[in-house]
């Protein structure tokens, strides 16, 4: 008879590895939950500090870092969380109708869900003039700093303008704005992306 490989050393090292994941995931969400932490990377890399496996190579993924952040958002902070990212959208689609012109889309954590009263709005605009968003601001004597943001477009990369605005309550709204074709590429989905009608559809829930 063939011999039969002993696998059940690796099963019980993958499931260890797969256990210390998921850990990791929930201990990330926790952190950015509980002390506003928006940086996945960080987020992780103190959570494996904390769980004593700061030399781990198999950090969760952001998504996955995510799925638990809705978890734990729906447990524990049930009541206080849907007002929070209400609020954050609203603010967002102020800012989209300002800036119609240039086809906003709406990006991130405060698409997705798991946005906190810490988190940041990001949109994406859309122009070939690399500076009518720039003239378009300070025409409406709006306070920005602006910058340079790397991006990947048409499967290379660019550096393209981006500008962070700040609300009245201290939330900022970073905009990057990418040429016209990438508006058109297809690489943007519902769940990642929304338009102006997008997102008025969500806040009708």
């Amino acid at each position: 008879m063939p011999h039969k490989p002993q696998t059940t050393g690796y099963k019980l090292h993958a499931s260890r590895r797969d256990l210390m994941r998921e850990q990791l995931a929930h201990q990330a969400a926790k952190l950015m939950a509980e002390d506003g932490i928006t940086d996945h990377a960080f987020a992780k890399r103190k959570a494996a500090r904390q769980l004593g496996a700061a030399d781990t190579q198999h950090l969760p993924s952001n998504q996955e870092v995510d799925d638990a952040l809705h978890s734990y958002r729906a447990l524990y902070q049930h009541d206080s969380h849907p007002g929070i990212l209400r609020q954050l959208r609203e603010q967002a689609l102020t800012t989209m109708r300002m800036l119609a012109e240039f086809n906003p889309y709406l990006t991130g954590s405060v698409l997705s869900g798991t946005a906190g009263v810490q988190s940041d709005i990001n949109l994406m605009l859309f122009s070939d003039d690399a500076k009518a968003v720039l003239l378009f601001l300070l025409k409406h004597t709006i306070d920005f700093e602006d910058g340079e943001w790397r991006v990947r477009v048409g499967g290379h990369e660019e550096t393209v303008p981006s500008y962070t605005l700040t609300g009245e309550s201290g939330t900022q709204t970073h905009i990057i704005v990418l040429p016209e074709n990438a508006r058109h590429s297809g690489s943007r989905h519902p769940e990642t992306h929304a338009d102006i009608a997008a997102l008025e559809t969500l806040l009708t829930f």
